[in-house]
């Protein structure tokens, strides 16, 4: 296996070179919002996370996963995946994992994305695999172990000697990726990961509000055909890859063109803007029922989360004891 994937810079690459090239400054000259944007940028890396597991057969949904703790990995095991991707994501923009690609690096993704899911973790593969369809007929065998380092080190160059856009760069990396297949088991993840952060390290992440696993899960049929092609000719794949970060980035600039200013309520910690969001819905509600939609937060941390929205006089408190209520401010 040699690691020389092509493309032809058809007119739909060009033209969704040039749409991502006009996003970016766009979302570079919006009006920093920085409460709304760390919210939505939550908001993004949760999708992007729960999207890359669903794709590899995650049967969870986001409202199973909209209040997860985030400094604490969960014991299930669904959950526990997606947490591994998010953590990932949230060190990708923080800049905290490199700044190049290396093998180095892409063992530290699997090592993140597999942690107390397989005793793999972090180590390649040495052993033959192979990728199989929903019928159990194997359709692609990946080189074999030992060749490996050697494949990675050539793609590690590729990516990094390339004079193409960043964009294009990022899905032939990807392609590249699961095609060598490293690992046992976590490639379309990892993969995943590699393609976000070489868009954030050439500045194509649009200020981490771009779910391209979103499209990707939405259109999964075609994601798995394009990546099956055998040819070196990937011209296909880049296209579909151009058009998905395409899409989500136009999504990304209308969702934060929303906003011209900051509320007090944007000021809020994630977790009490949830509480308020969830009692704005409800009317009212116990707080049996609020412990209920926030499981993993302690029963203190949850009061003092109440009190602080009392005291902001974004809620109020009706009733006493075991009775009480809590109902938005201006009912």
């Amino acid at each position: 296996m040699e690691i020389n994937y092509t493309y032809r810079k058809t007119p739909i690459i060009v033209k969704y070179l040039q749409q991502l090239e006009v996003l970016r400054k766009v979302i570079d000259l919006l009006p920093q919002l920085p409460h709304i944007e760390e919210n939505l940028r939550r908001r993004s890396f949760l999708r992007s996370s729960l999207f890359s597991a669903r794709i590899e057969g995650n049967k969870l949904k986001l409202e199973d996963i909209d209040h997860l703790n985030l400094n604490r990995q969960p014991d299930n095991l669904a959950k526990k995946e997606i947490f591994n991707i998010l953590n990932s994501f949230r060190k990708i923009y923080a800049g905290s994992i490199g700044e190049k690609l290396s093998k180095k690096l892409i063992l530290e993704f699997h090592r993140r994305v597999m942690d107390g899911i397989s005793p793999e973790a972090g180590n390649f593969r040495t052993e033959p695999s192979a990728i199989f369809n929903q019928a159990g007929v194997a359709i692609y065998l990946p080189p074999m172990s030992q060749q490996i380092p050697q494949l990675l080190n050539d793609l590690i160059s590729l990516a990094s000697s390339t004079q193409e856009s960043s964009p294009a760069n990022a899905a032939v990396v990807h392609f590249a990726v699961e095609k060598i297949h490293p690992f046992i088991d976590g490639n379309g993840r990892v993969g995943r990961l590699i393609a976000t952060f070489l868009l954030k390290k050439d500045g194509f992440d649009f200020r981490g509000l771009v779910s391209l696993e979103k499209y990707l899960d939405d259109h999964r049929q075609t994601y798995y055909d394009l990546l099956a092609i055998e040819k070196k000719d990937i011209t296909p794949f880049v296209e579909f890859f151009l058009e998905a970060l395409s899409t989500q980035a136009e999504i990304a600039v209308d969702n934060i063109k929303e906003y011209t200013t900051e509320t007090p309520e944007d000021l809020l910690l994630p977790r009490r803007g949830e509480i308020l969001a969830i009692i704005k819905d409800h009317g009212t509600v116990s707080f049996d029922f609020l412990k209920r939609r926030f499981v993993q937060v302690p029963t203190s941390t949850l009061h003092y989360d109440l009190k602080k929205l009392i005291e902001g006089n974004f809620i109020k408190k009706l009733g006493t004891t075991r009775g009480v209520c809590y109902c938005p401010k201006e009912k």
